[in-house]
């Protein structure tokens, strides 16, 4: 099996105890490791899959945790370099009642944007390896330029990228320019995952074949289009495929959309995806990727917290078969 790699950030999310309260009347914070692109990374070991972080860490307390918690889940963490020019990202969420949250981000910068595109090497890559990334990372900073020497590197070694935009406008100064750099990417992609909530935003159309037609454009061969606990869709240029969602008990959705991606991804690389069969491995096995992917955010929301919400491979399978 190739490996996957997830460039990005990797914080603290501190998690109020309880639900339905707005973050300004918060008292009691949960401290759990999160960040998208790390979130995929851990579901992606968790499953048996190689995943490596590609990031950088402030030498603090929140950096060593962070560290911990990545290798306790099997991500490899040896292309992970610390800084003491700036923190480990931090961010609170508020959950309602529902589950869904509300963000305060602290970094400005924090140690994750300060990852320069020297510090990564292009023997790493290999032909069949994956490159996840988000949008979060992707304001202007050195973090910016390492997402766009590592896209270039696993390309030219034959590797798939898959983008899943993850729109977080309060670490933006203005939306359009979190919406213009989305569009920026998009095309450098194999993969892109859209969620229900974002399409309209990042594509600037109402109507939602339309909005999904357009997001391929450059290298883009798979679109796919998440909606919550109502399942997910998926685009190739000439064909679509559904999937239900699961019902189950929300907690909290936060990393759910990050372990649907990184249960999809890992599903690709047990059958030795690559550039030139990605499509024909999908047309073939669609039901059962989306399907393992489905149940992989799913039951993410049964817990508090990301990473550590993440369920086991038996646990998912368990789920397919009720």
């Amino acid at each position: 099996m190739k490996n996957l790699y997830a460039i990005g950030e990797v914080l603290i999310d501190f998690i109020p105890v309880q639900k339905g309260k707005a973050l300004k009347d918060v008292v009691e914070f949960q401290r759990v490791p999160g960040g998208a692109p790390a979130n995929v990374a851990a579901a992606v070991a968790k499953y048996g899959g190689n995943s490596y972080m590609l990031t950088k860490l402030g030498t603090d307390a929140f950096g060593d945790f962070l560290l911990e918690q990545l290798q306790e889940v099997g991500v490899n963490t040896d292309k992970v370099t610390r800084t003491n020019e700036a923190n480990t990202g931090l961010a609170f969420v508020s959950l309602r009642e529902d589950g869904e949250r509300d963000f305060s981000f602290y970094r400005n910068p924090s140690a994750d944007l300060l990852f320069h595109e020297n510090e990564i090497e292009e023997s790493w890559f290999e032909k069949g390896d994956i490159l996840h990334f988000c949008s979060v990372d992707l304001v202007e900073s050195p973090m910016k330029y390492a997402h766009v020497k590592a896209i270039r590197s696993v390309k030219e070694n034959k590797g798939i990228i898959s983008f899943d935009p993850n729109v977080r406008l309060p670490l933006w100064k203005h939306a359009e320019d979190c919406r213009k750099t989305i569009l920026e990417f998009i095309p450098l992609a194999h993969i892109v995952k859209i969620s229900d909530e974002e399409l309209t935003f990042i594509t600037g159309i109402s109507d939602e074949k339309e909005a999904i037609e357009s997001l391929f454009v450059g290298d883009v061969k798979v679109v796919i289009y998440t909606k919550g606990a109502q399942g997910a869709e998926l685009y190739m240029k000439d064909k679509w495929y559904q999937s239900n969602g699961y019902r189950v008990v929300v907690q909290d959705t936060t990393g759910a959309g990050d372990a649907f991606i990184g249960g999809f991804l890992y599903k690709l690389l047990e059958k030795n995806v690559g550039q030139q069969n990605l499509e024909e491995v999908l047309y073939m096995h669609s039901q059962e990727i989306l399907t393992f992917a489905n149940a992989s955010g799913a039951l993410t929301t049964t817990g508090k917290g990301a990473i550590s919400s993440i369920p086991v491979k038996e646990d998912i399978y368990k789920l397919l078969q009720d």
